[in-house]
């Protein structure tokens, strides 16, 4: 499975404006409209605050993978969104996060999503992966290195 599978260019977005945990995820639900607009947002933000209360999806190194399971979509939907300024996410290094990558996958396809985390943490684990996103000029920039990298893996 390759990143490219489940991620569309219309689901990135360098500049999220949010300053908080829900407005975050409502803004990176609104890019998984840009892929769907027939999907409803308030199912999809209330399939992402159920995951983060059981734990922050807040990884750590300024990134965070917010994920969850609904019968919403059909197929794997991801967004990727940076916020230049930070946010608090309740990280496991209790640092502001930066970059998240969201996956939202339906309740059916338990070894899809699994497969999906792994790809995503694979290549955001990397340090200078990283380092270029949150130098990226634009959101077409992060989504070709992303395209990119995930093609060397």
């Amino acid at each position: 499975m390759r990143i490219s599978d489940f991620l569309q260019r219309a689901a990135v977005e360098a500049d999220l404006g949010a300053s908080n945990k829900p407005g975050v995820l409502r803004e990176l639900v609104g890019l998984a409209l840009k892929v769907d607009g027939d999907l409803d947002p308030n199912q999809l933000v209330e399939t992402l605050m159920r995951r983060e209360k059981l734990q922050s999806t807040g990884i750590g190194d300024g990134v965070a993978i917010p994920h969850g399971k609904t019968d919403a979509v059909d197929d794997i939907v991801a967004c990727v969104g940076r916020s230049r300024q930070g946010v608090d996410f309740q990280s496991l290094d209790g640092l502001p996060t930066h970059l998240f990558f969201t996956l939202l996958v339906p309740e059916k396809q338990h070894g899809m999503h699994l497969k999906a985390l792994a790809r995503v943490t694979r290549l955001l684990k990397e340090p200078p992966i990283r380092q270029a996103l949150l130098d990226a000029e634009d959101a077409d920039a992060m989504y070709d290195l992303l395209m990119a990298e995930d093609a060397k893996l």
